[in-house]
């Protein structure tokens, strides 16, 4: 999920010894409060936990227009995708939690061996204590609340810090959580880079960030001089596979909607497609049809497709076209509406500046391929991607690239639809991220499981102690 250096977490441009005495000490007190709340054992009760997702439900409820348009203000977003992927999704999170908390909350008997007898062993989950989340811009409500429910679940003290590149969604968080959460343990801090350099220099019981690698490896470097376990969300570039057996007319539908949904600016969008030569031309003639069915003839003028953060990712997303192939489609641009048109390339050089960086814009380039073996090749040959999309109704390639590839997740005939399937962990591997959530995994995550073992003191056995006799050694040996 792509943010950078001077953007995630914050920035305007601050350098980390700009931040203000005053700024450092908000820090201090803030999470001096939350720890004594934490310390007080308030957010252990299932009531509390109850309490503060029900609060979240209102919130939703009661503002679900102020987010939209906060998130349109920032994003450019369209309000059914916003309500979508942000508020819609947000929602079913916190009805999906308060239904299974009290099941979750509850200690998981496991099985003791027979030399460990009698006795009763489980596993408890307890809050980890207070926790940071560090939220990004393309989708700014969403994943900050996805991780707090999660850290609510689990009953800890959250520390919300909001991406400044979304600054309305940013003020909308500073100013409603407090409202509807139990604000001793729940605060938000605004600020750019410095303001986040800070909060990093103190310790947390986790850190969940979602963001770029580069910003990855600060605060992952930031969190080992205090021991502090991250959750990684990151991102990469998530290639689609198109097969020679698929159905092409929706294969080009769902990897137009994919990619330019949010303007393109998805961690789990489709980044490039790789094609089989044999319908690389018809797979072109369809996605050109499709954005036009999707955006009319001027993709500028249509509500359905949204905008570019600033004018600095405008410029970025400029910059890759030339010396990356030839324009099928689109590649326009105007910097004072932040508007990038659906573009798809075609004849993409493997080591063209497209296929450098995971793009984070309304740029598809198609790489055409001789096999599925080819495609499971170049995909192998570079960092692990978030997700990975194979459109195929061949069950032997499907078979090729579950078993022949690493992804955080795999998708076949759709895109990113699994973030939607509370069951299903989301999340990275390798480059592309560490730890994941959702649903009951979001309470795992947040949760450290405590293995717990109760024994009885009217049998006390005298088999495990001193002296050991070769009678001992030889039930023992039995028994173990």
């Amino acid at each position: 999920m792509e943010t950078h250096v001077q953007e995630n977490g914050g920035t305007n441009g601050h350098q980390e010894n700009d931040v203000s005495p005053a700024a450092g000490a908000n820090t201090a007190a803030t999470l001096s409060r939350l720890r004594e709340a934490f310390a007080s054992g308030r957010t252990r009760t299932f009531e509390w936990r109850r309490q503060q997702l029900e609060g979240l439900g209102r919130l939703l409820a009661d503002h679900e227009k102020a987010i939209l348009d906060a998130l349109h203000a920032d994003v450019g977003k369209p309000s059914l995708e916003a309500y979508i992927a942000e508020v819609g999704y947000t929602a079913r999170e916190v009805a999906s939690a308060l239904k299974n908390l009290s099941r979750w909350m509850k200690p998981e008997r496991v099985a003791m061996p027979l030399v460990s007898q009698p006795g009763v062993s489980r596993i408890h989950r307890e809050p980890l204590g207070v926790v940071l989340i560090i939220g990004p811009w393309n989708y700014p409500f969403q994943l900050v609340g996805g991780p707090l429910i999660g850290a609510l679940t689990a009953g800890n003290c959250v520390l919300v810090k909001p991406s400044e590149v979304a600054p309305a969604v940013s003020a909308l968080l500073a100013r409603l959580l407090p409202r509807y959460l139990d604000p001793e343990c729940v605060a938000v801090l605004e600020g750019g880079v410095a303001e986040t350099t800070e909060i990093l220099t103190h310790p947390f019981d986790h850190i969940f960030y979602t963001g770029n690698g580069a910003v990855g490896r600060v605060v992952m470097t930031a969190a080992a001089q205090h021991l502090t376990p991250v959750t990684l969300e990151l991102g990469g570039k998530s290639p689609c596979i198109v097969d020679r057996d698929v159905d092409l007319d929706v294969a080009a539908k769902r990897i137009a909607w994919g990619k330019f949904f949010n303007a393109g600016q998805t961690c789990v969008a489709p980044d490039y497609v790789l094609v089989h030569e044999a319908q690389h031309d018809a797979l072109l003639a369809r996605l050109t049809s499709t954005l036009r069915t999707f955006y009319g003839d001027d993709p500028q003028a249509s509500p359905d497709f949204g905008r570019i953060v600033n004018a600095r990712h405008l410029r970025r997303l400029n910059a890759l076209i030339p010396d990356s192939g030839a324009v099928v489609v689109g590649g326009q641009s105007d910097e004072s509406t932040r508007y990038f048109a659906p573009t798809v390339l075609r004849d993409v050089p493997a080591d063209s500046p497209v296929m450098a960086d995971e793009i984070f814009g309304p740029i598809l380039p198609v790489l055409k391929v001789k096999s599925i073996e080819e495609a499971v090749r170049f995909i192998n040959a570079r960092p692990k991607p978030l997700a990975l999309y194979l459109y195929s109704t061949n069950d032997d390639s499907q078979r090729r690239v579950l078993e022949g590839t690493s992804s955080g997740g795999l998708v076949i005939n759709h895109c990113w639809l699994h973030l939607g399937v509370p069951g299903l962990p989301f999340g990275g591997v390798g480059a592309s991220g560490m730890g994941a959530y959702h649903g009951k995994h979001s309470f795992e995550t947040f949760s450290h499981r405590k293995a717990v073992m109760k024994k009885p003191t009217s049998i006390d056995p005298p088999i495990m102690y001193p002296p050991y006799t070769e009678s001992k050694e030889t039930w023992i040996r039995r028994l173990l």
